[in-house]
């Protein structure tokens, strides 16, 4: 049955595809207004298909130019946020390649960053500082990787000074902080055995994950919004990386084991075990 239900679902899901891509595409052609818009009604059509039921523990600021930090555990997450709002995403160079993914993550507007050259690194930021200067909302996955859904790895700070940058107009920017949880599978709480079930990391295969979800769908996460952080031309990009690290931290922590954590006790030895992680490789 789940079988059935999950080709249904593909099936569904490829019809819609196939209508809506090339709509995209002449979107970006002529830069018509509907091409912040149209990822948008794809991935809400795509979470309804699928099954995944999302909640959210606050909201997403009204302020521009922003940048949301958040942690990443699958590509799931791509369609759960792509549901919420319209936004774009910053991504390793390797997804532009990828079959499928590699060609929506160019018709989302992504930017993509090769994380082998650092030199680039200055480039990339500059694009990012355009793109939310000019009202794009951005998505950057701040630890750098996928992980098993559990925890969150350091972030890195190398990208945050795209926000920085985007001071220069003397506009005031937001970084807002952003948990992705995933907590219930098939209606029953998912701990740290099950989570790697919606995870994507290390050595997986896409194809047989992407199926594994599609088919038992009935996926719950929950996103929690922090409050956002207004820079100015003396903030630490070091230090905002650590704040931002441990609010997310916080609330994925909370998000998981259903009670309150301080964001001043976010170090992993001190989250409780359901919590706790371990680096991974990464593939998003």
């Amino acid at each position: 049955m789940m079988a059935l239900r999950g080709g249904l679902a593909l099936t569904l899901l490829t019809i819609v595809s196939l209508t809506m891509i090339p709509m995209q595409w002449l979107a970006l052609r002529f830069d018509w207004s509907i091409k912040r818009h149209l990822p948008c009604l794809w991935h809400r059509i795509a979470t309804r298909l699928i099954g995944i039921r999302i909640h959210q523990i606050g909201r997403p600021t009204a302020g521009r130019p922003l940048l949301v930090t958040a942690n990443h555990a699958s590509w799931v997450d791509i369609t759960v946020l792509g549901s919420v709002m319209p936004l774009s995403f910053i991504a390793k160079s390797e997804v532009e390649g990828w079959p499928v993914f590699g060609l929506f993550a160019r018709l989302q507007r992504t930017v993509f960053v090769n994380r082998t050259r650092r030199s680039e690194t200055g480039a990339v930021a500059s694009r990012i500082a355009e793109r939310i200067g000019d009202g794009d909302v951005m998505v950057l996955f701040a630890e750098g990787t996928s992980n098993d859904g559990n925890g969150v790895l350091p972030f890195r700070s190398a990208l945050l000074g795209a926000a920085t940058k985007a001071l220069a107009d003397g506009r005031p920017v937001q970084v807002q902080p952003l948990s992705i949880a995933y907590t219930h599978l098939q209606g029953l709480p998912m701990d740290r055995r099950t989570r790697p079930h919606v995870a994507w990391y290390g050595d997986m295969e896409l194809a047989g994950h992407l199926w594994s979800i599609v088919r038992e769908g009935a996926l719950d996460v929950t996103l929690t919004w922090g409050e956002p952080l207004r820079l100015d031309a003396g903030t630490d990009r070091k230090q905002l990386s650590q704040r931002l690290h441990r609010d997310v931290s916080a609330m994925t922590a909370s998000a998981l084991t259903g009670r309150p954590v301080n964001p001043d006790d976010t170090d992993p030895d001190a989250l409780p075990l359901d919590m706790q992680t371990g680096e991974t490789e990464a593939v998003g």
